[in-house]
């Protein structure tokens, strides 16, 4: 059998927001973005991230559609001598976008594929529907709302979250497996559970294998959901406004990331866009990143149960900045956690959070 399916990528001001789609069909597509990003970097995203849709098929040919000139060549003839020259060109400079390489040079090992260039925007389905939804993120990143991801391919565990952001122009980090049992912000349950479902055998542990409930949303479809809508404006939180004048702001940002971790909050998708700064980062300890819109899905998707923590400190660390401190307890074990909040206008929100399972 061969899998054929177009991949292409976008950038809006190249760099600028950036997006990257690969398409088979209607019920088999997936895309995503970063913020920042160039448009090489989107066609590489996506010939990457089909490589990794389809890793579940060995054996499966694969025949992808490229209408960049760059990225086949880039795969197809210079990848081996940069490679012997420590990823550097003839020139002696570094290659460009070289962690997407090294990421790709990895997938490709053991696979049958070739590809076939297709002449962009010519009417070509395939390559038209993926171009379609890369432009789609890109524009999605462009207006600060959450880009589509597509169903993904069947029985796949896709290694990238379609939120992913990109470091900057000149290459976009690919995001390494979370490991086992890493505490990734409000999920304690889904990971207690993953915990417990983890294979002893070492073979099996050594196997990329991420919680689906968390990490990937290539099985939801969130098209019914109008994240445009999601203006700050409409959802007055209480507590999050107004406040910011009349309570200390470590009391208030104690408040808020307790109301945060209840399942009523964390499952009302309106309520956690306005706790949540547009450019809310999670990094975990395996150095996955998660976006504000992954984050926002994931936990309309499913809130969880509510967390119980112990407050270790609320710093001020700037005159619109509190770092608040503190372990929080589940089933799994506990976990130390750093959160920043941010004064953005007249609302403390969440703009930064890190935890670290604790011995």
């Amino acid at each position: 059998m061969t899998i054929t399916a177009a991949a292409d990528g976008s950038a809006l001001g190249n760099p600028g927001p950036a997006g990257w789609a690969w398409y088979v069909n209607d019920d088999c597509w997936r895309a995503g973005g970063w913020p920042h990003g160039t448009n090489n970097q989107g066609e590489l995203m996506a010939v990457l991230d089909l490589f990794r849709a389809t890793a579940h098929l060995p054996g499966e040919d694969l025949h992808i559609l490229c209408d960049s000139q760059y990225v086949i060549n880039s795969i197809t003839k210079w990848m081996p001598g940069w490679k012997r020259k420590g990823w550097r060109k003839a020139d002696g400079k570094p290659v460009l976008n070289v962690e997407l390489l090294k990421e790709l040079d990895r997938e490709l090992a053991g696979r049958k594929y070739r590809f076939e260039w297709v002449k962009g925007h010519a009417g070509h389905h395939l390559n038209e529907a993926a171009d379609d939804r890369a432009r789609a993120a890109a524009t999605a990143y462009q207006q600060g709302v959450a880009a589509r991801s597509g169903p993904g391919f069947p029985g796949a565990h896709h290694l990238s979250a379609p939120g992913a952001r990109a470091g900057g122009a000149s290459s976009a980090p690919v995001q390494p497996p979370a490991a086992p049992g890493e505490p990734d912000l409000f999920n304690q349950q889904e990971l207690a559970q993953q915990n417990a479902d983890q294979p002893s055998t070492s073979h099996q542990q050594q196997l990329p294998r991420q919680d689906q409930d968390q990490l990937d949303f290539a099985g939801q479809d969130f098209a019914q959901l109008d994240f445009a809508q999601l203006d700050d404006a409409a959802f007055d939180l209480a507590g999050a406004t107004g406040q910011a004048q009349t309570a200390a702001p470590e009391a208030l940002v104690e408040e808020l990331e307790r109301e945060l971790l209840g399942p009523l909050v964390r499952g009302d998708i309106g309520r956690t866009a306005v706790l949540l700064h547009p450019d809310f980062l999670e990094i975990g300890s395996s150095g996955r990143v998660w976006t504000r819109d992954a984050m926002m899905m994931a936990l309309e998707e499913d809130p969880g149960e509510r967390t119980d923590i112990e407050i270790l400190g609320a710093d001020r660390v700037g005159p619109n900045a509190v770092l608040l401190t503190y372990r929080s307890f589940a089933r799994s074990g506990t976990t130390l956690r750093s959160s920043l909040w941010v004064l953005d206008g007249d609302r403390w929100r969440l703009r930064f959070h890190q935890g670290t399972p604790e011995a």
